[in-house]
């Protein structure tokens, strides 16, 4: 499949893969901070139709230099635009799990987003939210899973050292965020709290 892609350029179907995935993201960071204990659903939402698809966006680019070296690295060099097609339609599962947040939310309201479950909180909605989360844990696996196909396929390496060239790329991009974020901690002292 990947392979089919890979003369075509980076188009809007892979800005608005990369878009659905950060607003996944952004909503289930909103989860883990407890969002919905303390704003909207409207407002979680919101910021993860702005913040997440903007993050979602400039994740494909960053991941996507982030993987083009290290394939190079690997032995087999690939252009950005295959590694940004894997990294889009590898995340092809998160779309649906984009849709179950969406359905999560309207059943469940704000509790959809929050942390630790009430103990006030129906049965049919608890069983919900337990539904939701180990959907969503198994569409993030199955991303991850169609990502490192992919990336042996377009680097033509063993799906072995496909596994290891993802997760070592995960590292280096977290390790680039975690020293952004000291820098600008460092640098604006009040720009990371609330």
């Amino acid at each position: 499949m990947f392979r089919e892609l890979a003369s075509r350029p980076v188009e809007g179907v892979d800005y608005l893969l990369g878009a659905a995935q950060g607003i996944v993201g952004w909503l289930a960071l909103s989860r883990e901070q407890n969002a919905g204990a303390v704003s909207g659903i409207a407002e979680i939402f919101g910021k993860a139709l702005l913040i997440g698809s903007i993050a979602g966006i400039a994740s494909l680019f960053f991941m996507g230099s982030i993987y083009t070296r290290l394939g190079a690295r690997a032995g087999k060099a690939s252009m950005r635009q295959q590694v940004m097609h894997v990294l889009a339609y590898g995340g092809v599962p998160m779309v649906a799990s984009l849709v179950i947040w969406v359905f999560t939310a309207l059943l469940a309201g704000e509790a959809a987003f929050e942390a630790v479950l009430r103990p006030d909180l129906e049965g049919f909605v608890e069983l919900i939210l337990h539904a939701q989360f180990f959907a969503y844990v198994l569409l993030t696996a199955w991303g991850v899973v169609l990502q490192v196909m992919g990336l042996s396929e377009i680097l033509g390496v063993a799906v072995r050292k496909a596994l290891g060239l993802w997760v070592l790329g995960q590292l280096v991009g977290f390790l680039a965020l975690l020293f952004l974020m000291i820098v600008i901690v460092t640098l604006f002292p009040n720009a990371m709290s609330s």
